[in-house]
């Protein structure tokens, strides 16, 4: 009878399944190997060292207790292209690719754009790296946050000034642009969704209030910062679009609309600086 191993790939698989699910412990696993997912399917037989068993255990309990598979691998995918991340930064999300689909639709050519709370840098390097010709300026209140940006910067080539402040404190005054960009800490402190995000900085998730106040302060200075046709495009909640809507309005933003993300939720609001 054929002694059952419990240090292969496939055993490790196996019991780590019915935890977190085969998906994400193949992720983990691939990762502390480095190896594409490909390799543990063609290599299940292999024997793992205790070393590596001992550090799959690990990252599985740390998952359990919810820290997300992208802080475990330290990058997640945006856009095509792969970010570092740690806790310092939001994880990017398939949502925010609305963001940046409909800042392509309108952007004229080579624009200048300005990202504010860049975070990982996910938005601002994406449309750097889509906008051929674009000049792009992010801006953070986090020196952590601005580190992780630069870094992905680099690392994906992208030509990005990064500017450390809080919201326009860190836009120079006479600085205009044509797309203004923003993905805010738009959670309510008492959202019931924000407890499974403790892992993820707070700041950068809520605003400790209800959720409109980032967004207030940005649409308060936008027209002044918008050249003339330029757009603010902001994501938000998905029960937050008429607030949204209003408040561009209310700032004498122009052809303001709402665009659906992925799961059908009102996700970013737009308008636009109506031309002279």
């Amino acid at each position: 009878m054929n002694e059952v191993k419990l240090n292969t790939i496939r055993a490790l698989i196996g019991e780590a399944t019915p935890k977190i699910g085969r998906f994400e412990a193949m992720i983990l696993l691939a990762h502390i190997l480095g190896k594409p997912k490909e390799y543990l399917i063609a290599h299940d037989d292999e024997e793992l060292p205790d070393t590596t068993l001992m550090t799959f255990d690990v990252y599985v309990s740390m998952r359990l207790d919810g820290v997300p598979v992208a802080y475990l691998t330290g990058r997640q995918e945006f856009f095509g292209r792969y970010f570092t991340v740690d806790h310092n930064v939001l994880i990017p999300r398939p949502d925010t690719e609305v963001l940046i689909e409909q800042a392509l639709i309108v952007a004229p050519e080579k624009p200048e754009i300005l990202d504010m709370g860049t975070g990982s840098g996910c938005i601002a390097v994406t449309l750097a790296k889509e906008c051929p010709g674009a000049r792009v300026t992010a801006t953070d209140v986090s020196e952590e946050a601005l580190a992780i940006a630069r870094g992905n910067a680099e690392a994906l080539g992208a030509e990005v000034e990064f500017r450390k402040g809080s919201w326009w404190e860190a836009v120079p005054e006479g600085a205009r642009y044509d797309l203004i960009v923003s993905n805010p800490p738009y959670i309510r402190s008492d959202d019931e969704h924000l407890p499974a995000l403790r892992h993820e900085p707070q700041g950068a998730l809520t605003d400790s209030g209800n959720g409109l106040s980032c967004l207030e302060e940005i649409a308060a200075h936008a027209m002044s910062h918008l050249r003339h046709g330029g757009w603010l495009l902001v994501e938000h909640g998905w029960d937050q679009a008429p607030d949204v809507a209003a408040l561009f309005r209310s700032v004498g933003l122009a052809a303001v609309r709402t665009v659906r993300d992925y799961g059908g939720n009102d996700r970013v609001t737009m308008g636009r600086k109506a031309d002279d």
